[in-house]
C-alpha cells in the first residue's frame, strides 16, 4: 500500500482527528492510537440506535496503546515513539501540548523531520483560538446552518459530525502534501482548524458578500445560483431530486415534462430569467411529478436525458445493485462500514485490522522502542 511504512502518532479524540488518521491507515501506514488510561477515545462511547458503530468504522486499521500523559515514564515512552514515527496528530485545547511537555519545539528537536498536526475548532492563533470548538459551534458559525433549511424555517444543522469530517479529510491531504514535501531536517506544523475547511467547501460566499453586501438566503432545496434546482414529491408520496444547471439540460427538462413552450417564455429563457422566477418555475415541475409516481417519472424523464433521481435512504441504498456492483459496503452485520474511499488503481488501500480493543497493542507497540524492564515498568503503571 502507498503510505506502508509511514508511521502516525494519533493522540487525538472525536471524529476530525479519527477521520485523518482513518484514511491514512486505510493506505496502509500503522496509525497508533494513543489513548487515555482507563477511558480511551470519546468515540468508543458514541451509539447510533444503540450499537457501536462509530468506532468501528473510524478505528478500523489502527493500533491501540493506553497512556497516562501525567505519568513521567509514559511520557519518556511517547517521546521515544516520537523519535520513530512521521506524523503525530492531537485535539487538545491550543497550548495543552505544551503542558505535557509535548510542545512543538520539544517535539523537533526530538525527531526534526516530524509533522505536526494540531486539530482545534477555530485554529491556533486569532481570537477565537481559545474557545470551545465543538463541530456543532463551527457548523452553526460557518454560515453552513443559515443557509440550510426552509427559507421560512429555522437554520438547520447537519444530521452527522459534518465539520470534523471535512476537516479531517482536508488534514488527510495536508499530510500527504506535507509527507511529499519534507526532508530529513524539516518537517512540518499544520495548523488545522474545523472551521477553515468547511468555510471553504461553501465556495464563494463571501465573495458574493463582498461583490453585493447580501448574504445569500435560506433557499431549501435551491440554490442561489442556478435553477431548476429542487427536490419534488411525486404522486406515489417518495420524493426525486433533479438538477438543470446547463441551458441544454433546462431544455430538455421542458420538453420531457411535455412544456416546450417554457423555452422561449422571457421568464424562463436563461438561467438568471429562472433564478429571479423560481417560484412559477417550480410550480410547473412539480405539476408534472404530482401527476406521476416516482418510478414511472424517473425512467421516462431518465430516457430523455433528463438529470433526476431518487431522493433515497440507507435502507435503499443498502441493498441497491449500485451498491453492490460498485462494494460501497464492506463487512456483515453490525460490521457493516463504508469501504475504501479514494480508490487508486495500482495502490489500493484495504482493511486489514478490526477496531482495537482500548489498549490492546500496547504491549506490543512499546516494546518496539522500550527494553524488556521498560516495557514491564509502564505495563505494572497501568495496573496490567
Amino acid at each position: 500500500m502507498i503510505l506502508e511504512g509511514v508511521r502516525v502518532l494519533d493522540l487525538s479524540r472525536l471524529v476530525a482527528g479519527n477521520q485523518l488518521s482513518l484514511l491514512l491507515a486505510d493506505f496502509g501506514a500503522d496509525v497508533i492510537k494513543a489513548e487515555a488510561q482507563g477511558s480511551g477515545d470519546t468515540l468508543r462511547n458514541w451509539r447510533t440506535l444503540g450499537v457501536e458503530t462509530y468506532w468501528k468504522t473510524y478505528a478500523r486499521n489502527k493500533r491501540s496503546i493506553e497512556v497516562n500523559l501525567k505519568d513521567d515514564r509514559h511520557l519518556d515512552t511517547l517521546k521515544k515513539l516520537v523519535t520513530v514515527a512521521d506524523v503525530i496528530i492531537d485535539s487538545f485545547k491550543p497550548g495543552d501540548m505544551d503542558k505535557f511537555g509535548l510542545s512543538d519545539s520539544v517535539l523537533r528537536e526530538i525527531n526534526p523531520s516530524l509533522i505536526i498536526v494540531h486539530i482545534s475548532g477555530w485554529g491556533r492563533t486569532g481570537s477565537r483560538a481559545t474557545m470551545p470548538g465543538f463541530g456543532t459551534l463551527i457548523e452553526a458559525a460557518s454560515g453552513m446552518a443559515d443557509r440550510t433549511g426552509d427559507p421560512d424555517g429555522p437554520p438547520q444543522l447537519p444530521p452527522g459530525a459534518f465539520a470534523d469530517m471535512v476537516a479531517g479529510t482536508f488534514g488527510a491531504f495536508a499530510v500527504a502534501a506535507a509527507l511529499y514535501g519534507r526532508s530529513a531536517d524539516h518537517g512540518e506544523v499544520i495548523d488545522l482548524s474545523l472551521f477553515e475547511p468547511l468555510f471553504a467547501i461553501m465556495g464563494p460566499q463571501a465573495a458574493d458578500y463582498a461583490l453585493t453586501g447580501e448574504a445569500p438566503r435560506r433557499l431549501g432545496s435551491r440554490l442561489n445560483s442556478t435553477a431548476p434546482r429542487n427536490v419534488y414529491q411525486c404522486k406515489d408520496g417518495k420524493w426525486v431530486a433533479l438538477s438543470g444547471s446547463t441551458q441544454a439540460m433546462t431544455e430538455r427538462l421542458f420538453r420531457a415534462i411535455g412544456q416546450d413552450s417554457l423555452i422561449e417564455d422571457p421568464r424562463f429563457a436563461t438561467n438568471s430569467d429562472r433564478v429571479k422566477n423560481v417560484e412559477e418555475l417550480d410550480d410547473y415541475i412539480s405539476q408534472y411529478f404530482s401527476e406521476h409516481e416516482r418510478e414511472e417519472a424517473l425512467n421516462h424523464l431518465m430516457n430523455e436525458g433528463v438529470t433526476v433521481g431518487p431522493v433515497s435512504n440507507i435502507g435503499e441504498l443498502a441493498s441497491s445493485e449500485y451498491f453492490e456492483s460498485r462494494e460501497i459496503l464492506v463487512g456483515e452485520g453490525e460490521n457493516v462500514m463504508h469501504n475504501i474511499v479514494p480508490r487508486l488503481q495500482t495502490a489500493p488501500g484495504k482493511i486489514y485490522r478490526p477496531a482495537p480493543t482500548l489498549g490492546q497493542h500496547t504491549r506490543e507497540v512499546i516494546s518496539e522502542v522500550n527494553n524488556p524492564d521498560e516495557v514491564e515498568d509502564y505495563m505494572a503503571r497501568l495496573g496490567k
